[in-house]
């Protein structure tokens, strides 16, 4: 009898361990980025972009042997920030700005999903759909490399990733290929607002950054677009447009390693103003005395 009883107890307390996860870390800030080109690369790596604080992490997005990756770890966000990718784009530097400015114990992750030249309807979830049936059959590739629903991919990503930290916003980089489309606000707004119900977020608690299409100031191709992007605050509360002015563009149309550079920073030091946290200033340096 005495022994059944203990062969219960231990048969619990295995029962109990195995269903123990580990809570979410909450000074693990994870942020969804999506889009198109500009999302995916920003140009050539230079041996500055080689070095990353190993508290900003990426989310691996498909396995990669030569890297050492599997789909839906975390890595070191050296770039590029994707398993099939190439260069920098400005999460690179979003991210670093973050890390540069955040107390020591938070780290950050990013979760990224990019198919250049694509429409913002690619990201509807009810109707992408039709959008990707009109599509060239290099378009239909990219898309099936992300299951053929490349915002269900990012939502099933995010799932995973709530299970080790907690998401602090997300980011967009899109509109070259709706460049007179008044109706993008309020299509992104759809966008928005069936992420936030996917992943059970409160919509006050994460912001939503969007970065203009290359400026007037670099003779952007696309850069009349930035009024309609300049609306979306009106339709999507919570949501911020970051300004591209004097970001420096390989094409009139993608940014340089230069301007993704700039423009990441700029991301980030939104995104810290909006976490409640300043930018640090740089440390003055004085001179030895002999």
């Amino acid at each position: 009898m005495k022994r059944g009883l203990i062969l219960l107890a231990l048969t619990a307390l295995f029962l109990f361990n195995t269903n123990v996860s580990a809570e979410p870390d909450p000074d693990f800030y994870i942020f969804l980025c999506f889009g198109q080109s500009n999302m995916e690369s920003g140009g050539r790596m230079s041996d500055i972009d080689r070095t990353v604080d190993s508290r900003f992490q990426v989310m691996a997005d498909f396995d990669n042997a030569r890297r050492g990756w599997e789909k839906d770890k975390w890595y070191d966000a050296i770039p590029p920030l994707a398993a099939k990718g190439s260069g920098i784009c400005m999460i690179d530097y979003f991210g670093r700005t973050l890390v540069e400015n955040l107390p020591e114990n938070v780290r950050v992750g990013v979760i990224k999903i990019s198919v250049p030249g694509c429409k913002i309807e690619l990201f509807e979830k009810d109707t992408f759909q039709d959008y990707i049936a009109t599509e060239q059959a290099w378009m239909k590739n990219l898309v099936n490399n992300y299951g053929g629903n490349p915002y269900q991919y990012m939502i099933d990503m995010a799932k995973v990733a709530q299970k080790d930290g907690v998401i602090k916003g997300i980011l967009l980089h899109q509109g070259e290929s709706n460049p007179n489309d008044n109706e993008w606000p309020n299509k992104v707004k759809g966008i928005y607002d069936n992420i936030i119900k996917d992943l059970n977020l409160n919509p006050k608690e994460v912001p939503f950054l969007v970065g203009e299409t290359v400026n007037a100031d670099q003779n952007g191709q696309c850069a009349g677009f930035n009024k309609i992007m300049a609306k979306l605050p009106e339709t999507l509360p919570n949501s911020y447009v970051i300004s591209s002015a004097g970001c420096p563009t390989n094409d009139r149309m993608h940014f340089n390693p230069e301007g993704s550079r700039m423009f990441g920073k700029r991301y980030g030091e939104q995104m810290l103003k909006l976490l409640g946290y300043e930018i640090k200033k740089p440390e003055e340096k004085t001179e030895t005395q002999n």
